[in-house]
């Protein structure tokens, strides 16, 4: 029985590279992935999911009109799908998440999601929020903090020093955010 899986971490956890693997390995069976990304994070180009240790895999992207379950279908009559993998899932709307539900449930086909849980002031992703209500399964990647405790925080900084107002999305990497346990993140420390 197919699953709804939300795989969830805070930045430079390697969520991209199991995306990556976890594609491979369909692939290397026979099996086909649809996978799929956000346009919002095009730091490395649109349609591409790019690791930071310089892994890449192409993806179809989607934003807030994008209808999953079409492209799906669509793509499933050309080849039979055997799972859908999504990286960035945060930047999904509940109507996306309504979606991967209906191809878990009637099409009886796995569905992976990779993302962040939280943003910078420590609220929930849209995304996150109904992949939280609705995943089958839910799962960690975890990393850590510069403390060696484990990092639960995305802490974004200007300047050297932890912002915690403005607006929720802002694409950026290790020049914008850090991922922190809550005590430094709380302390707004980012180093000893």
């Amino acid at each position: 029985m197919a699953q709804l899986y939300y795989r969830y971490s805070t930045m430079n956890a390697g969520k991209s590279i199991e995306v990556i693997k976890v594609a491979y390995n369909y692939e290397e069976r026979g099996k086909k992935a649809l996978v799929l990304t956000s346009a919002l994070d095009n730091r490395y180009g649109i349609g591409k999911i790019i690791s930071r240790i310089g892994i890449e895999k192409e993806a179809i992207i989607i934003d807030d009109e994008t209808n999953i379950l079409s492209i799906f279908l669509q793509e499933n009559v050309k080849q039979k799908m055997d799972c859908v993998i999504i990286d960035e899932c945060q930047f999904l709307k509940k109507h996306h998440v309504e979606e991967l539900i209906e191809i878990v449930d009637s099409c009886n086909v796995p569905v992976l999601c990779y993302g962040l849980k939280n943003d910078f002031k420590n609220e929930l992703f849209e995304g996150a929020y109904w992949l939280l209500v609705y995943a089958d399964k839910i799962e960690e990647i975890k990393t850590i903090c510069w403390c060696g405790r484990k990092a639960t925080t995305n802490a974004k900084m200007i300047d050297g020093k932890i912002v915690k107002a403005g607006e929720q999305i802002q694409i950026g990497g290790n020049e914008l955010y850090i991922p922190l346990c809550r005590k430094h993140y709380n302390d707004g420390r980012i180093a000893e």
